[in-house]
């Protein structure tokens, strides 16, 4: 048997990559000043890996069979669907966001509105009384959902087997530790064995597994190139904290799409599926106001409308600001510079501040038409019409731009009782939207001349 023996190592605590020695900047992920020093055991023969078909022998491709993998349904329509139709046996789920967005409260309404599941709720945060309290302000039925306190991850697998349930939730990551590693919970090395621990255990017992993670103060899952690898499904939480809404976006899903998101919204009862989130997003004012324009959004597969508001004003101080909620501050600039050079606006005097309704992060590039039809609204004290909509990509010659699934946003325009839609007029249209006039235009001057005659 090989003896053992300690050694000192440092690991990047953004990427997981392992260094001999310390350096002020990670080689392969470019991160400054996230080494962190670890003290590891070597010499140990390495845990085997339990994966599905181990031992089989090398078969012809074509003689793999392709049957539907078996799902379970969690009761939730919204979380099934972003799941690809329900969680698969023996799959591995990260469900990340920031402190407070959601996270346990969704992960304990999953087993509280599915009774015939029998599911283990590990939690290393809380208290029993407190996941207690949290379930009687949920409601639901709690009959068959067993709650356990503990962080020791051979306890929790040692239970598992002796419950035998159809769903295991664990939360979070970095409260659980494996004895094996020298190391203190929620560091790289725990990180990585933990998920590691729980894969072996999904794909062997064939119970699914919904594993809870925070996000580091850059807003990704902590330790995400270690996570993302080893998990078979990353489900990350978006949102404002003080808002009332939630998005809920597939990241990774090795058993469906990850053109998918679900909305939810935060009430005393726990989070409420939205269905229709484009009428959470739309107006929720009188007419006649400026600075405000209807962007005919996409994301993912799903086509939903929502407000952007804008407000120009002189500059107090001399130098204007610039300020975005919800959408990147650098884009904003340069559709203000593309709006003074190519279209003649002067603007560089004034503040402009932006605002994505509902809290949303929009990284769709159709809503740079919306953006610059509510900062020119608002320049120009005019109120854009209740029943118009835009989508489309601004370039920086000032010309409009095509965006995918234009059929798609208008379809879902004309539904909810919008009458018009700006599009470019290089967009194509296999056949013309019902019920909604489409208005082509090729450039920012031919928007202004038809939006504000």
């Amino acid at each position: 048997m090989a003896s053992t023996k300690s050694k000192t190592v440092y690991f990047c605590s953004n990427c997981g990559n392992e260094y001999s020695k310390w350096m002020g900047r990670c080689p392969a992920c470019g991160e400054w000043n996230t080494m962190v020093e670890k003290e590891v055991v070597t010499g140990k023969r390495p845990a085997a890996v339990s994966v599905p078909g181990a031992g089989h022998k090398p078969m012809p491709l074509k003689e793999v069979s392709t049957t539907a993998e078996d799902r379970v349904s969690l009761g939730s329509a919204e979380v099934d669907r972003l799941l690809g139709g329900g969680i698969v046996k023996g799959s591995l789920v990260l469900m990340g966001g920031e402190p407070g967005i959601g996270k346990s409260t969704l992960s304990l309404q999953l087993p509280l509105g599915r009774p015939e599941l029998k599911t283990l709720y590990v939690t290393g945060e809380e208290s029993v009384k407190q996941v207690k309290m949290r379930a009687d302000r949920l409601g639901g039925d709690a009959s068959n959902c067993l709650i356990y306190s503990e962080t020791d991850m051979t306890a929790i697998l040692e239970e598992a087997e002796k419950v035998a349930p159809d769903l295991l939730i664990v939360d979070s990551v970095q409260t659980m530790y494996c004895p094996s590693v020298d190391s203190t919970a929620g560091s790289v090395s725990q990180i990585k064995e933990v998920a590691a621990t729980l894969l072996r255990f999904a794909k062997g017992s064939g119970i699914p597994v919904i594993l809870i993670g925070h996000i580091t103060k850059e807003g990704t899952i902590a330790g995400p190139k270690i996570l993302e690898h080893i998990v078979d499904v990353v489900l990350q939480f978006e949102g404002e904290n003080r808002g009332a809404y939630r998005v809920l976006r597939s990241i990774k899903n090795r058993f469906g799409s990850t053109s998918e998101l679900a909305v939810f919204e935060m009430t005393g009862k726990g989070l409420r599926e939205v269905e229709n989130p484009s009428e959470m997003l739309i107006p929720m004012h009188g007419e006649g106001l400026s600075g405000t324009a209807i962007c005919a959004m996409l994301d993912g597969n799903r086509p939903f409308l929502f407000e952007v508001q804008a407000l120009v004003s002189s500059a107090v101080y001399g130098t204007a600001q610039r300020s975005a909620t919800g959408f990147d501050v650098r884009r904003l600039n340069m559709l203000l510079a593309v709006l003074e050079r190519r279209a003649g606006f002067k603007l560089g005097q004034k503040d402009v501040f932006l605002n994505m309704a509902g809290g949303l992060r929009i990284t769709d590039p159709a809503c740079d038409l919306a953006v610059i039809c509510a900062v020119l609204s608002s320049n120009f004290d005019y109120s854009i019409p209740a029943d118009v909509c835009f989508a489309g990509e601004v370039g920086l010659s000032g010309e409009i731009r095509p965006v995918s699934q234009a059929a798609r946003r208008a379809v879902e325009a004309a539904r909810l009782g919008f009458k018009k839609i700006f599009v470019s007029s290089y967009t194509h249209f296999d056949t013309k939207p019902d019920g909604i006039e489409v208005v082509k235009v090729a450039d920012i001057p031919a928007l202004v001349r038809a939006l504000f005659k």
